[in-house]
């Protein structure tokens, strides 16, 4: 779990990294001009976790699955690799993050700091996930505000709950316990919320 929580502190402070680079965070997604996602927000953060020479080997403009881009899965940084997991299928990842509305990321917008009003120390950011996806692939959990509240997909192998990365950075293990509803105030940026570090 040590090492999870490490992982997760590296993608957290390579967001942070890309943020103060480009003023946002990165989308969930790139897109192409008929809007098709590309690639994973895992691929546009690669320079900030110390992989330039991999992110240059990629064509930008091609889908991940691609000829080209499919052939870089093999080389998927460790950090990306919850040591935890049972069998896991090569070139996949569990880290993933929350898509939709008032989630930190939503579809088609750019999203920075000062768009986190309810604090960055209770706003999800990357979450680690039941379902395994291959690492350069567009593809996260999804969260709707009008459904009813859930976990989203969200999860891990380890015992009892998941490790999380807060939007400031820090890691926090979630029980699989906790109050549905406080798990849908922690996905919100922007709701005005408040819930507490004790209430999680």
């Amino acid at each position: 779990r040590v090492q999870c929580v490490n992982n997760l502190k590296q993608i957290a402070l390579a967001m942070h990294n890309y943020h103060q680079t480009n003023n946002t965070f990165p989308r969930a997604a790139s897109l192409d001009e008929k809007e098709k996602p590309l690639l994973s927000w895992r691929v546009a953060i690669l320079p900030y976790l110390g992989h330039q020479d991999l992110y240059n080997k990629f064509n930008l403009d091609e889908p991940w699955d691609s000829a080209h881009n499919k052939a870089l899965l093999k080389e998927m940084p460790p950090s990306y690799s919850c040591p935890n997991r049972v069998k896991p299928e090569p070139f996949t990842t569990t880290y993933q993050v929350l898509v939709g509305k008032n989630a930190m990321f939503e579809k088609d917008q750019d999203i920075g700091m000062p768009d986190v009003t309810d604090g960055t120390s209770n706003t999800l950011l990357v979450v680690e996930a039941k379902k395994a996806v291959p690492w350069t692939k567009p593809d996260d959990l999804t969260f709707d505000p009008a459904a009813a509240p859930s976990l989203c997909g969200a999860g891990s192998s380890h015992p009892g709950g998941f490790n999380a990365a807060m939007g400031d950075g820090s890691v926090r293990f979630i029980k699989d316990t906790i109050d549905l509803k406080i798990f849908r105030v922690l996905v919100t940026r922007n709701l005005g919320e408040v819930v507490r570090a004790e209430d999680f």
